[in-house]
């Protein structure tokens, strides 16, 4: 890809407005929306095709503001969690194009042009973005939601680890143009929320922004239904991860070829799958994607979880923790937030194999309190999210 096929789709950035429509698949006709009354309150994601932490945010999101659309560039109905499917989504036209939908990544020269002509027609939208959402143009005032600076941007070492030469060289040809859009879009913010304290001070580094930390939700239901997973006997560890390098899971599995004593089941998809599957040791069990009630009965015959992916959310030991389970964790990024050492779980410095090893060992090897654990994922409630989220809102609202 030249100089000139790349600044393209970056250039125009102010070109008319697209419109949008719900276009859940190519079996369905498109639904194009023409707003001409504000809405009190808009929400727009990145993309909705898989099932991670930020799709469960902006649930939540959904759940406080019930009347909200949800703008987003792309959308498959199969890869991301059924609920949206009753939700009033807004996809771009790039959504017609089932590749991009399938692979999101594919779709990343022409993101940012999308959300640049994309007009969002509400007194407060709330932009859950990664690196894309942000972009948008709001009538209103514009709340970003920011789950990280764009790790494609800003991290490519890490994200890129692993990657085809190809796939290096082309990133390296947009990342001049998309870290202008990106610095400009983040200056059309009205209010800044991170996620995490990390975060927080990540974009103060990069834009010169003073961001609200507000913890996401993390509420996998305890009291939800269960299913056992067949074939799989209590008392392993957990590592619930996409497979993705910055991960680290092929750390965590090689790691437990060093813990003959011990097993691993991981939970997740990702590029890396079949080498993952193809280079774990005898104890370590790979599921693929599971089922939420098959989710809450691995948390809960757990001994507990293994977390060694560059996280700006730590996620995954809340959800340990509100069902009593500590957690092994890398000493980065969100982890220093979810994770409290001695108390809920303990650290090792660096993803390597022996690091972790020693880890899980001291986990093993210590008693925790459950009431402890489940008391301090209390903090992350779904509760406290919608209660500051809404305040937040109204105190734009009152501004605008």
């Amino acid at each position: 890809m030249n100089e000139r096929s790349v600044s393209a789709p970056l250039a125009g950035l102010d070109d008319q407005p697209v419109a949008v429509g719900h276009d859940p698949g190519p079996h369905q006709r498109v639904r194009s929306v023409s707003v001409t009354t504000p809405d009190p309150v808009a929400l727009v994601h990145d993309y909705l095709t898989q099932r991670g932490g930020a799709e469960r945010v902006v649930l939540a999101l959904s759940a406080a503001f019930p009347d909200a659309p949800v703008y987003t560039s792309l959308y498959d109905p199969d890869g991301t969690f059924p609920e949206y499917a009753a939700l009033d989504v807004r996809t771009l036209p790039i959504n017609r194009m089932g590749m991009l939908r399938a692979h999101h990544r594919l779709a990343l020269p022409i993101l940012a042009p999308a959300f640049s002509r994309l007009d969002v027609n509400a007194a407060v939208a709330i932009c859950s973005s990664s690196g894309w959402s942000h972009g948008a143009r709001v009538s209103g005032r514009k709340i970003v939601y920011c789950y990280t600076p764009a790790r494609w941007l800003y991290q490519s070492d890490r994200y890129l680890r692993g990657s085809s030469r190809w796939s290096a060289g082309a990133l390296a040809l947009m990342t001049g143009p998309l870290q202008r859009w990106d610095q400009r879009a983040a200056t059309t913010a009205d209010r800044y929320i991170a996620i995490s304290h990390a975060v927080q001070s990540r974009v103060s580094d990069l834009y010169g922004i003073d961001a609200e930390v507000i913890f996401p939700p993390v509420e996998l239901d305890t009291a939800g239904p269960t299913e056992p997973v067949i074939g799989i006997e209590p008392g392993f560890f957990l590592c619930v991860s996409r497979l993705l390098p910055y991960k680290n899971v092929e750390e965590v599995t090689t790691a437990f070829g060093q813990l003959p004593g011990q097993r691993l089941v991981v939970v997740g998809t990702g590029p890396l799958d079949h080498q993952i599957r193809a280079s774990s040791p005898s104890n370590v069990t790979v599921l693929g994607r599971v089922s939420d009630a098959s989710l809450r009965w691995l948390y809960a015959s757990s001994q507990g979880l293994v977390a060694a992916s560059y996280e700006d959310f730590g996620l995954t030991p809340v959800e340990a923790a509100s069902f009593g389970k500590p957690t092994a964790a890398l000493r980065w990024g969100g982890f220093l937030d979810t994770t409290v050492e001695g108390t809920t779980g303990v650290f090792f410095a660096e993803p390597q194999p022996r690091l972790i090893a020693e880890a899980v060992d001291r986990l093993s090897r210590t008693t925790w309190s459950a009431e402890v654990l489940t008391d301090h994922a209390r903090q992350f409630s779904t509760d406290r999210f919608v209660t500051r989220m809404r305040a937040v809102v109204a105190e734009e609202l009152r501004a605008g």
